[in-house]
């Protein structure tokens, strides 16, 4: 009878929220948002139907599609309270996605009850196999909890490192382009027009949204100063501040330019010896602790087999 009773409370809060979610999200329940109300309004008219369009993949399948007006509305109103909603928006901003700050919440929610569920799951197989007590299984569901909220903000800093080295990567080569796009008499927006036409790449396309933004009315140095804001890089940073610079003061652009693709070539440079250096480091580490005593005692074996025959 102890045995069966986590599974109990398992089986019966399942049903609790599984008939919350189901009364509470009936339309005439659910209060209808301004979105919703000009929906109707603002839809195109394609002819196609929507059944025959391919549905969204989300990491969780369906059971995302299921709980995520619920996570939805209730981060959205957390939101509200929460002072960190701006730096995290600065972070989803350099992952280059278009995550807004309530689907990221959303998301982290799901982790944190993922791992809450699979936390339960094993603690309710522990219990079962006589190992732990009920309190240790509700301290592994709040463990599993927490690594999953955890994880999902470290996989959003992955993202963020990743798509740094991607675009680090990418800056000299974009830059030589645009030094000798100037230098054949193009202007800067042309030689922007030019690296994101011809170039692939994360920051291809973060010139290119530049340039969307300069064709919509927006300045092109308010442009650029916002790509420096948006990416954080410090190598792009001086670079369009070295562009921002000449484009104000009237400094011939084309010597500009070339002085700047020069710098990230040294950059690059320089980037790549300290890299050499740490992974020559780390090539000693096998040789010292494993081929060395290898050497040494296939050296000394045969000597010790001598001196014991001796003896």
């Amino acid at each position: 009878m102890t045995g069966a009773l986590p599974a109990a409370w398992l089986a019966g809060a399942g049903l609790g929220i599984g008939l919350w979610l189901t009364v509470v999200r009936l339309p005439f329940l659910r209060p209808r948002t301004f979105t919703e109300r000009i929906a109707p309004q603002l839809r195109s008219g394609a002819p196609g139907s929507r059944l025959l369009t391919s549905a969204d993949i989300t990491p969780f399948g369906p059971l995302e599609r299921v709980f995520r007006p619920v996570l939805h509305s209730a981060v959205a109103r957390l939101e509200r309270l929460n002072p960190a909603a701006p730096a995290l928006y600065k972070r989803l901003e350099r992952t280059g996605r278009q995550t807004t700050v309530v689907e990221f919440r959303s998301e982290q929610v799901l982790y944190a009850a993922t791992g809450l569920a699979a936390g339960a799951a094993a603690g309710v197989w522990l219990v079962f196999n006589g190992r732990i007590s009920v309190p240790g299984v509700v301290l592994l569901a709040a463990a599993g909890g927490i690594l999953g909220y955890l994880l999902r903000d470290y996989l959003l800093t992955k993202a963020i490192s990743r798509r740094q080295a991607s675009m680090l990567a990418e800056f000299p080569s974009l830059a030589e382009m645009m030094a000798l796009a100037v230098s054949a008499g193009e202007s800067a927006g042309g030689a922007l027009e030019r690296v994101s036409r011809t170039a692939n790449g994360e920051l291809a396309g973060e010139f290119g949204r530049v340039l969307a933004q300069t064709r919509s009315g927006v300045p092109l140095l308010t442009a650029l100063a916002d790509l420096s804001q948006r990416t954080q890089l410090a190598p792009l940073a001086r670079f369009i501040d070295g562009i921002s610079v000449a484009i104000e003061r009237g400094t011939p652009l084309a010597d500009v330019m070339r002085a700047q693709a020069q710098d990230v070539r040294d950059l690059a440079k320089r980037e790549l010896m300290e890299t050499a250096g740490k992974k020559e480091i780390a090539m000693m580490v096998p040789l010292v602790f494993g081929v060395l005593p290898l050497t040494v005692l296939f050296a000394i074996y045969p000597g010790l087999s001598l001196l014991r025959i001796g003896l």
